[in-house]
């Protein structure tokens, strides 16, 4: 099965399960729920609730019993594009093809859905994952994936990144990597480790499924950096060339586009070396990582 097959497989269980995990109580004012919805329900290609998915069905489980824990991943992954596109953050007036939430429902309402999606992640991973002490683990595990040594920690990273020159630094792609393992990495490792937690997987199998999601998380950074050079507007739904009217890092403008793509395909084979252990079962999340680097959006 091709990439696009599995992500074509398990994106409508996926969006289904968002579509139910919005709060439908009379308490939650219309405005912010609409705001919630206009960026949780916004398509993109949903990698990181599929990874949750893929991991439990690695792991000898029903991809099923993990929605709870793929629906609070996207969530905070969410939560998180809505604060970086805003004025103070990168100022990106486009997401996924569409007008970013602050465009469409000014700042102080984006900055409120987004803390919204995020508190209702653990929520729903307390109230909805069956087995109470995953649940718990499940929130501690996401929690350090997305705080201040995760990343929001990268998040900083980068940011304070853009006021230094790489010239300075004796290995600038090292202090990127580690940039990059916080914001990126760290999200996508957690999937792969909610994902097992929920199986009842044990902590050799948990690391292995974490490193596997940290190098394609490394290996997503760089094709996402490419895409900002390269790739095609129409198809990436944001506009190019933003990175470098930031003065961020970037992998190609520290080793050049043809590096850069060969660091990628490195990150993508790591991170195979890592599934050894799953045998068949992970031929699905092997599958998946090739797509990170051939993806043109």
């Amino acid at each position: 099965m091709s990439a696009k097959q599995l992500l074509d497989q398990y994106r409508p269980m996926v969006e289904a399960a968002l579509a139910e995990s919005l709060p439908s109580g009379s308490e939650t004012p219309s405005r912010l729920r609409e705001a919630m919805q206009y960026s949780l329900m916004a398509g993109g290609k949903r990698l990181r609730p599929i990874l949750v998915l893929l991991a439990t069905e690695a792991c000898g489980e029903h991809p099923s019993a993990a929605l709870p824990a793929a629906c609070a991943i996207e969530m905070v992954h969410t939560y998180s594009l809505i604060h970086d596109d805003l004025p103070a953050m990168d100022d990106d007036e486009l997401r996924r093809g569409q007008p970013t939430s602050h465009v469409v429902f000014g700042d102080a309402m984006a900055i409120l859905a987004g803390d919204a999606l995020l508190t209702r992640a653990f929520e729903i991973l307390a109230s909805e994952v069956s087995e109470k002490t995953a649940a718990a683990e499940c929130c501690r595990v996401l929690a350090a994936a997305a705080g201040s040594e995760g990343m929001v920690g990268g998040q900083v990273a980068d940011l304070q990144a853009s006021d230094a020159a790489p010239d300075d630094l004796e290995e600038p792609i090292r202090l990127l990597d580690a940039i990059h393992l916080r914001k990126t990495g760290r999200l996508l490792a957690c999937s792969l480790e909610l994902g097992a937690i929920v199986a009842g997987a044990d902590d050799d199998i948990r690391r292995q499924l974490g490193h596997f999601g940290q190098q394609i998380g490394l290996a997503f950074q760089v094709a996402d950096d490419l895409l900002d050079v390269v790739g095609d507007a129409s198809r990436t739904g944001k506009a190019g060339g933003r990175d470098a009217e930031l003065g961020k890092w970037t992998y190609p403008a520290l080793v050049g586009v043809e590096e850069s793509r060969d660091m990628a395909a490195r990150y993508i084979a790591g991170a195979c070396e890592a599934l050894a252990p799953l045998g068949d079962t992970a031929t699905p999340l092997v599958t998946l990582a090739g797509f990170i680097i051939e993806r043109d959006h």
